[in-house]
């Protein structure tokens, strides 16, 4: 019961690094502004929080479910704004599971090893993660448009919607938070491992 209990423990407060990490919410308001940071941010302490909770039990797919949990728990603040009389697109639940299923895969490929768990897991978890959600980000109906009708009252001046420039590769935020994200998942996982030892 105690082993059982201290999984939980650890899944929880895991769940509270990667929230606390930056905005582990998509607010139409302000989306596609804030999409680097939540990459670079939602991308390392998803490898972090994951790679210590499955070294810790050592089993390929507690990633998943770890990824399973941060989404139950943003599609309740979702319900919550929704509650609060804001539309039902105006808070897009991020796309955090198809990226833990690639680490657990790289964990259950290498016969469990941590080491390339880390490097190649947190790779392709930096890589993907922002593709994910750039996807999932489009297909947000009018985003401007029910940025400007259902302002936060939190908003910060800084966080004003600005229309996206996505022209040139060099200047996407797919690119940006890909790169971004692959560089600092791999140290971030390291940094979990070390925790974890």
């Amino acid at each position: 019961t105690t082993h059982y209990l201290f999984i939980v423990v650890v899944a929880v407060n895991s769940t509270l690094l990667t929230i606390n990490a930056g905005d582990y919410i998509f607010y139409t308001d302000w989306a596609w502004t804030s999409f680097v940071v939540f990459s670079i941010s939602q991308s390392t302490m998803l490898v972090v929080g994951a790679i210590y909770y499955m070294l810790f039990t050592g089993v390929p797919g507690t990633a998943t479910y770890y990824a399973t949990i941060m989404t139950i728990y943003t599609w309740v603040a979702k319900g919550a704004w929704f509650a609060l009389g804001y539309p039902y697109d105006f808070i897009v639940v991020p796309v955090w599971i198809p990226s833990a299923m690639l680490l657990d895969l790289t964990y259950w490929a290498t016969r469990r090893n941590k080491h390339a768990a880390i490097i190649i897991g947190g790779t392709l978890v930096g890589l993907s993660l922002p593709i994910f959600n750039m996807i999932n980000l489009l297909l947000i109906r009018d985003p401007l448009e029910m940025a400007f009708k259902y302002p936060r009252p939190t908003l910060p001046p800084y966080m004003t919607p600005i229309e996206p420039q996505v022209g040139k590769f060099y200047n996407s935020p797919v690119a940006l938070g890909s790169g971004a994200g692959a560089v600092l998942s791999v140290p971030m996982a390291a940094l979990g491992a070390k925790l974890n030892t």
